[in-house]
C-alpha cells in the first residue's frame, strides 16, 4: 500500500463518535501517583478477575502466572509510553555539513495497541525533515516513534504526536510523518479483513509544497517491502 495523504495539521475527527481535537493522549490528572509496582499489583488483580469471568481455571499450570504477565507487560513494555519518565532522551547536533535537503528515515517498525478495543495495531513509519542548524541521531527518531507507540492509540493522534514532538525538538516547522499499519481490530475481529491497511500523513512548512512532497512519498514508496 503506498501512503497516501490522509491527514495534515488541522483538527481530526474519527468514526464512532470519537472527536480528537487535541494531539494529546487523555490521561487523569493522577495517572501517575501509583508507582509500576502498585500498577503490576492492581492489573493483575483485576485480569484475574476477567479470566475467572470467563470461565478460565487459574489452577491451571497454563493459566496462573497469566494475570501477573498480562499485567507486567501492561505496565513496563506495551504501555509503557504513557509513562513520561520513559521519554528518550535526545541530543542535537550541529548541522556542520550545511546540509540543505530532507533526511528521510523510512521503514520504522513500530507495534501500538488501540485504545478503542486494546488489541495490537503494527506498521511501518517513514520521518523526515529538513534542518533548521540542528540534527538529531537517527536511532532517537526510531525511539520517539517508539515511545509514542507503547500507549493505547489511535493512529491518527500516534502520527501527529511523533510529529509535533520532532517539530519541538529541532525547531522546524519542516517535518513530515506518513505511517501505514494493520490493526487487529478489523483482521481480527469485526469485519475480519486480513488484508486492509491504514494510512495516515501529517506534512508541514516545506512538505506542504507539492514538490517537495512528492519527492518524499516517491522516496518512501521506492522499492518497499510488501
Amino acid at each position: 500500500m503506498k501512503p497516501k495523504e490522509t491527514l495534515s495539521n488541522t483538527p481530526l475527527t474519527e468514526d464512532d463518535g470519537h472527536n480528537l481535537f487535541s494531539y494529546d493522549t487523555p490521561l487523569r490528572a493522577d495517572a501517575f501517583e501509583k508507582d509500576d509496582d502498585l500498577k503490576i499489583e492492581l492489573i493483575e488483580k483485576h485480569f484475574r478477575e476477567i479470566m475467572h469471568v470467563l470461565g478460565m481455571d487459574l489452577s491451571d499450570d497454563s493459566l496462573k502466572g497469566t494475570p501477573h504477565r498480562v499485567a507486567k507487560m501492561y505496565v513496563k513494555e506495551v504501555f509503557s509510553g504513557l509513562n513520561p519518565s520513559k521519554k528518550p532522551t535526545t541530543k542535537l547536533f550541529d548541522n556542520k555539513y550545511n546540509y540543505d535537503q530532507m533526511l528521510v528515515e523510512k521503514d520504522i517498525t513500530f507495534y501500538s495497541h488501540c485504545e478503542h478495543h486494546f488489541v495490537p495495531i503494527f506498521g511501518k513509519a517513514h520521518v523526515a525533515y529538513f534542518s533548521s542548524g540542528k540534527v538529531i541521531g537517527l536511532s532517537k527518531i526510531n525511539r520517539i516513534v517508539q515511545y509514542f507507540s507503547k500507549r493505547p492509540q489511535v493512529q491518527e493522534r500516534l502520527t501527529v504526536q511523533i510529529a509535533e514532538e520532532l517539530k519541538k525538538l529541532l525547531n522546524t516547522e519542516d517535518v513530515a510523518v506518513v505511517m501505514d499499519a494493520k490493526h487487529m481490530c478489523v483482521s481480527s475481529r469485526g469485519v475480519g479483513d486480513t488484508n486492509s491497511q491504514t494510512g495516515t500523513a501529517y506534512f508541514s512548512g516545506k512538505f506542504n509544497d507539492q514538490a517537495v512532497r512528492s519527492e518524499f512519498l516517491n522516496y518512501v514508496n521506492s522499492n518497499a517491502s510488501s
